[in-house]
């Protein structure tokens, strides 16, 4: 499997492996075929902020089966640190291919996550390219998550009610990780996905930025036009801040512990 054979590039303590498309594709198949029970998490530089202050998130992304680069910022800073990630890999986009290399091999998908409505509509936009992909089921992000309440407990027993080979969740960081983190072992699946905005984005209720900005390391500068109130300080002050710690690190100014 590629994801064991690739050096991993360690940012704030996090382990990233250094994936290509293919090779994610081929390990999220083996981790089906061979019916194991797998997270397969990613991280951006938001991500990566989150997990520097916070040791729970930071300890739950390394005891994950691969950890993939979602983020232009992500490969710049791997560079910085003279690790090489070859590129992100982007739900907006990566979904479709994902769905293009399921289909013919009948993997399962749950939906979980976004707006009453918003997860159906992305699985009726995938269906409509991809007639045979099996989307077994799909629920909305709106329900109590708090462990043991009964409408967490219905959504778990819904997934596991249609055994699914792969979940994808999509609530944001980090609430999707805490809840991966409360409730993954109790889940019968085999991978578990965190798609952040996936499902806004492929029902095309969240709009994209130009592809020239998209394609060359500026979708947080597209988002932030898009969503400036929302999104204005995790990027233009988290932005110089990744980078900030990111050099405090190459220095040997930063250590983590090992997890």
């Amino acid at each position: 499997m590629e994801v064991m054979k690739l050096s991993v590039c360690q940012i704030f303590g996090v382990r990233v492996h250094p994936l290509t498309l293919i090779g994610l594709h081929r390990s999220i198949a083996d981790f089906i075929h061979s019916a194991q029970h797998a997270l397969v998490l990613n991280v951006n530089v938001h991500g990566l902020n989150l997990a520097f202050r916070d040791k729970g998130l930071r300890n739950f992304l390394n005891s994950a089966n691969i950890v993939f680069c979602d983020g232009a910022g992500v490969v710049l800073g791997a560079k910085i640190l003279e690790c090489h990630i070859p590129y992100r890999i982007t739900y907006a986009d990566w979904t479709w291919q994902l769905a293009e290399f399921a289909e013919p091999h009948g993997f399962t998908f749950f939906f979980l996550g976004a707006k009453p409505g918003i997860a159906d509509k992305a699985a009726a936009r995938l269906k409509e390219r991809f007639s045979d992909l099996r989307i077994v089921g799909t629920h909305h992000g709106y329900f109590d998550k708090t462990p043991g309440s009964p409408e967490n407990e219905t959504v778990i027993a819904q997934i596991s009610a249609v055994k699914p080979n792969i979940l994808i969740v999509g609530f944001g960081m980090p609430m999707q990780e805490y809840w991966l983190m409360e409730n993954w072992d109790r889940i019968d699946a085999n991978v578990a996905l965190s798609g952040g905005a996936v499902f806004d984005y492929v029902s095309g209720d969240l709009q994209r930025g130009p592809k020239w900005m998209t394609d060359h390391g500026f979708e947080w500068l597209a988002r932030l036009f898009i969503e400036p109130r929302r999104l204005w300080k995790r990027y233009i002050i988290g932005n110089p801040l990744f980078i900030w710690r990111v050099i405090k690190q190459r220095l040997g100014l930063l250590h983590f512990d090992e997890t």
